[in-house]
């Protein structure tokens, strides 16, 4: 199985060039993050014409994750119990945004994530990151304290470099976030219920990096921060034979700042 994962930066924006990467590479399960639309603007169509079904969760121009699988699709759950609710503006009632999906696709119970930027130190939404992570690690380490030989893929963006050599310079981050020690001490949390980084002894760094801003020329300077991940539980981990981050998806017109991580799974 190749299972992949790809902030695309709105779909509707870049369907077709979603679709011609998924034939490509011939991936099996995509997990989309940032789909910037509403269920019913969701592409769907699309998708089922390559032999592909769908679950993705959007409620706004904000947000939206996704599911896309050839290898089947079943017990969809929109959110993970104990996911934190967030305002999104003054005064209104905190909801679900719609960061997290899962669904079981050939046996791995895959989880598409967009956790949430944080924005700046000290502000509101830096805390709601934190708590969103905290609810994550409580959630999954659940899951495999339930059944040690569960399949589980927790992949997405984590909106977190965990390491120095994960931003191009750690002199210009230094006080923002991304970096910092609570959100780095969130991803390790993750880590230590179980959970794998598979793709960093594959693709190992410095300089491999998932994201790159649209702006001063980050990409062509190569600058910029591996922040999209793939962590598995023990069960998955040991099936992984190879990873590619496909930096050559974030070149020439239309491309979304992140590049698509992709994983490659052997037989059950």
């Amino acid at each position: 199985m190749r299972l992949a994962t790809w902030n695309v930066n709105s779909i509707r924006t870049r369907v077709d060039r979603v679709a011609a990467w998924l034939q490509r590479r011939d991936v099996d399960v995509l997990a989309l993050q940032e789909t910037k639309c509403r269920d019913d603007q969701f592409p769907e169509e699309r998708f089922r014409e390559l032999g592909y079904e769908v679950a993705h969760v959007g409620h706004s121009q904000w947000n939206g994750v996704a599911v896309v699988s050839r290898v089947g699709l079943a017990d969809v759950e929109v959110g993970f119990p104990g996911m934190p609710t967030w305002a999104a503006k003054e005064g209104a009632e905190p909801a679900a945004e719609a960061r997290a999906v899962g669904a079981t696709c050939d046996g791995v119970r895959v989880w598409s994530l967009y956790v949430p930027n944080g924005r700046q130190l000290g502000d509101p939404h830096y805390d709601y990151k934190l708590e969103w992570l905290s609810a994550l690690r409580t959630a999954a380490g659940g899951w495999l304290a339930a059944d040690p030989a569960a399949q589980v893929a927790l992949v997405g963006d984590w909106n977190i470099a965990p390491q120095d050599d994960d931003v191009w310079d750690m002199s210009v981050f230094s006080h923002s976030t991304h970096v910092s020690e609570p959100e780095r001490a969130a991803f390790r949390a993750v880590v230590e219920t179980g959970y794998a980084d598979v793709v960093r002894p594959l693709a190992p760094g410095p300089g491999v990096y998932t994201y790159w801003d649209y702006t001063q020329l980050r990409f062509p300077r190569r600058e910029g921060m591996r922040i999209d991940f793939q962590l598995c539980s023990p069960a998955l981990a040991g099936r992984v034979t190879a990873a590619l981050i496909d930096r050559e998806e974030r070149k020439g017109k239309g491309a979304s700042d992140h590049a698509p991580v992709v994983v490659e799974l052997s037989d059950q």
